[in-house]
């Protein structure tokens, strides 16, 4: 077991907890900010026992200065005092005499955020790059770091990585709550277990499959990637989206594990995709050369479904149509509702998947929505979380 902020005294330390507040933003207003209200018990727990609470995190890529003005952490402050009923102090600076000195006026319980930690990468990626330097300074900052980015937990950076290499450290309550859940569709999961995969690309997923295909009873393929399994199987998939070079290692997979993974019959397709395209139910051999597959159809959702109602744990991750478009979401949308009404143990792995079930209204039905897409995907591999593997063992 990893050691969380319960196992630090935090009366008057300075404690820097690294946030995700990777939050969804347009002309400057967030237009979804679960990820900070995922933060606020970490957050609390801090102000509660005495803390001079010290926030960081990142948002969005930093390549040009102009990417600067629209990804300020500003408007995160501003929920936050929200959230939090109190005063948050903004400093527009990752580094520096004014974020040192607002942080040597701090008193126990006050919270400041400091500006988007890769505002460091337009010198050098400093931040993305883990640069030694950074990291120390950083951490220089404070007493206490505790990592609460779940986000990120898989990515080797000066704001986790860095940090943690050069203080006392533990994880909070929002990593530790991720790393319990996902951790039960490792350790014994209740049979049958399903997986559905969906998104773009097959390589993405790879791993997790060659991981868990062995402990799983049924696979369940939708979204782009789909297709490139059927291209694997033999079928004309028009102008779909097709991997070429993972062709082969779907067909092996296929010819390995038949009968395990289950792909559409039936899919929606068009020549474009737009909210007033002209749309056409084919079965997956009557797909046209100039159409592109955009979504399951309802013979793939009635036949996903019988798996799905059986099972006991099921674990989604990729939305199986590309529902940010009207013509193609009830895919997506059915299998929310399926998965909402069944007994078994229910686990979105985040990202877009995350964004679907919320939008579609299904958030509260299921038992576990993950904070990070690919960081889901990589503690599922079985691959090291380089900003979790750094974090001491209890005593």
């Amino acid at each position: 077991m990893k050691k969380t902020i319960k196992d630090y005294e935090l009366e008057g330390k300075k404690v820097i907890i690294r946030c995700d507040f990777n939050v969804p933003m347009k002309n400057g207003q967030i237009t979804d900010d679960t990820r900070i209200k995922s933060s606020l018990r970490t957050i609390r727990y801090a102000i509660n026992h005495g803390a001079k609470v010290i926030l960081m995190s990142h948002l969005g890529r930093i390549k040009t200065e102009e990417d600067k003005a629209k990804n300020t952490l500003k408007p995160v402050a501003q929920t936050l005092s929200k959230y939090l009923r109190k005063k948050v102090t903004f400093v527009p600076q990752t580094r520096g005499k004014e974020l040192e000195e607002a942080i040597a006026k701090m008193k126990p319980k006050s919270v400041l955020l400091m500006e988007n930690t890769r505002f460091e990468d337009l010198d050098g990626k400093k931040e993305s790059n883990n640069d030694e330097e950074l990291g120390k300074y950083w951490a220089s900052l404070g007493d206490i770091f505790i990592n609460d980015a779940f986000g990120t937990i898989h990515r080797t950076h000066a704001s986790n990585v860095g940090i943690a290499s050069n203080l006392p450290s533990g994880i909070g309550f929002l990593v530790e709550k991720e790393v319990k859940e996902l951790s039960k569709l490792l350790k014994n999961p209740k049979t049958p277990y399903t997986i559905i995969l969906g998104g773009a690309k097959v390589s993405d997923k790879l791993g997790l499959i060659n991981n868990l295909i062995t402990k799983v009873d049924y696979l369940l393929i939708g979204g782009g990637m789909a297709f490139t399994f059927l291209k694997a199987e033999g079928f004309n998939i028009g102008a779909s989206l097709v991997e070429k070079d993972q062709l082969e290692n779907c067909h092996n997979l296929l010819k390995k594990y038949e009968g395990k993974i289950i792909l559409p019959i039936d899919v929606i397709t068009a020549q474009n995709m737009t909210d007033e395209t002209e749309t056409h139910l084919r079965f997956i051999n009557e797909i046209k050369e100039d159409e592109m597959g955009l979504d399951i159809g309802p013979g793939t959702v009635k036949t996903f479904s019988q798996y799905l109602n059986d099972s006991k744990t099921i674990f989604w991750n990729g939305p199986v149509g590309c529902f940010e478009y009207k013509p193609f979401q009830e895919g997506t949308k059915k299998l929310c509702d399926v998965i909402s009404q069944t007994k078994a143990y229910k686990v979105i792995g985040g990202g877009d998947t995350a964004s679907a079930v919320t939008k579609f209204g299904y958030a509260n039905k299921m038992d576990h929505i993950s904070t990070g897409g690919g960081a889901s995907l990589t503690f599922l591999e079985g691959t090291s979380l380089k900003a979790l593997d750094i974090i001491p063992e209890k005593d």
